[in-house]
């Protein structure tokens, strides 16, 4: 009887198993989730079913959860390079870079032949801007499938992080050739051609994919950035606004619309969507630093400083915004504010001169004039190259009697920017003092001879003509 029971739960496994590949197939992955974990609940000894569960898992981009699903598979059959391959992508997913690349060797010592390992280590590497071994890998695997439409893939977003935009749009380019249907590979080439400053292919590709796929929201998404950028206002206008048809909760698309109404000059619409905006979605960044740019154009200082503030609890980390933060937190004399924004740029990018340049702002307001020296010579030893850097020092240099230093500073904010009146002035300036210090200095010793023979020429003639008249 027992035996009978044993055969009839086991019976029913397979075939809650085998509903479960019908329903993955259909794209129902919650569904087939289920049925495969009354599976395994069943007969917990199966590697293909905790494997399954993975791949569902995965479908669903839980990828944490879907590498416990693969480890339980790999415990039942650790020599299983499909569980190894699936198991070490998702290591790279999570950023758990080192395992990943463990798991990939262990690949290639069970079986040198079995490509994905080099396929997928790609990206792996990819990710660890080791870009050398992101190319020797596919090299690698080039040696096992010459045609294989996810290397090309693979390492054309390795070539895209380093910029090399036109290798990576020949090698997606190539994935395209070999499967037409790989998944947003047009949108890949689109902003491949973006980047690279070619904007007719770049519309091209985005409306190629999507007239694949038109409801796809982040492509719509980023082709209207790209519109936008393009300065085509009605046209992205248009495709943001598609975006909250599709998804009225979508605040980004909404931020964007603000943005537009900000560059059309309808202020005040633009203020409403940004407060919308604000409201749909508080973590999102962008709105309250735009309000707070508003209130400080209106004059409205401390007002700009509550919604600034606000902004960066958010921990926002662009660097080109918590600049602009910084110098509003300037204007409105929260100095602390200022330099704690500074600082959050140099903390993620130590060589960014813009962020030394506006410490140095940032010193000289609180009249510690030696510590912005030195933060704006460090900021022009990175080489930073805006003309103001250069007449800020200048200025500097010129009040603390540097006027070698502070005629060489002047002369860049010259060739940097040819024609301003302003930096004319301050070379004025510093010329005639310069001039008066040059006289000073060859006067300073014989001064006192020359007065001596002058005034005792005077005092001869002096007497002449008194002794002249009295005669």
């Amino acid at each position: 009887m027992f035996d009978s029971m044993d055969s009839h739960a086991w019976d029913d496994a397979e075939q809650m198993a085998q509903r479960a590949h019908e329903l993955y197939e259909l794209g129902q992955m919650h569904d087939a989730l289920l049925q495969l974990q009354e599976a395994i609940e069943v007969n917990p000894d199966n590697a293909s079913w905790y494997f399954n569960a993975g791949l569902a898992i995965d479908a669903m981009d839980r990828f944490k959860e879907a590498i416990g699903s693969y480890e339980e598979a790999l415990k039942l059959s650790p020599d299983d390079t499909e569980i190894m391959n699936s198991l070490a992508v998702d290591y790279t997913r999570v950023g758990q870079y080192d395992l990943s690349i463990d798991m990939f060797e262990n690949i290639e010592r069970l079986d040198p032949t079995f490509e994905p390992c080099f396929c997928n280590r790609i990206i792996t590497y990819a990710e660890m801007d080791r870009h050398d071994m992101a190319e020797q890998m596919f090299y690698m695997a080039q040696q096992i499938d010459p045609d294989c439409p996810i290397c090309f893939y693979n390492i054309g977003n390795s070539l895209f992080s380093q910029r090399k935009f036109k290798r990576a749009i020949w090698c997606w380019q190539r994935t395209a050739e070999l499967e037409p249907t790989h998944p947003q590979i047009n949108y890949r080439i689109a902003q491949a051609y973006w980047a690279a400053g070619e904007e007719d292919l770049a519309d091209e590709y985005f409306l190629k994919e999507l007239r694949n796929d038109p409801g796809n929201i982040d492509v719509v998404l980023d082709y209207g950035l790209f519109l936008l950028e393009s300065g085509c206002l009605d046209d992205a206008n248009e495709k943001f606004k598609r975006i909250l048809e599709l998804r009225p909760d979508f605040a980004r698309a909404k931020l964007y619309l603000a943005e537009i109404a900000l560059r059309q000059g309808k202020k005040s619409m633009a203020v409403n969507l940004f407060k919308e905006t604000s409201v749909l979605d508080p973590t999102l960044a962008g709105p309250r630093y735009r309000l707070g740019q508003i209130a400080l154009a209106c004059g409205n200082g401390d007002k700009a400083f509550d919604l600034l503030k606000s902004e960066l609890s958010l921990d926002c980390d662009d660097p080109d915004v918590l600049i602009s933060i910084g110098s509003m937190m300037i204007k409105t004399g929260q100095y602390d504010f200022a330099t704690d924004c500074f600082l959050r740029v140099v903390d993620n990018e130590p060589a960014n001169d813009k962020a030394f340049y506006y410490l140095g702002k940032t010193l000289v307001m609180q009249g510690e004039l030696e510590g912005a020296i030195h933060f704006f010579e460090y900021a022009i030893d990175l080489g930073g190259d805006d003309p103001q850097l250069f007449v800020d020092a200048a200025n500097l240099y010129l009040n603390s009697g540097q006027l070698s230093l502070a005629s060489k500073t002047i002369n860049t904010a010259r060739n940097l920017s040819k024609g301003d009146k302003n930096i004319e002035a301050l070379a004025g300036r510093i010329k005639f003092a310069i001039l008066v210090n040059n006289m000073k200095s060859r006067l300073v010793a014989p001064v006192s001879d020359k007065v001596k023979m002058v005034s005792a020429r005077y005092r001869t003639r002096a007497k002449r003509l008194m002794n002249y008249y009295k005669n």
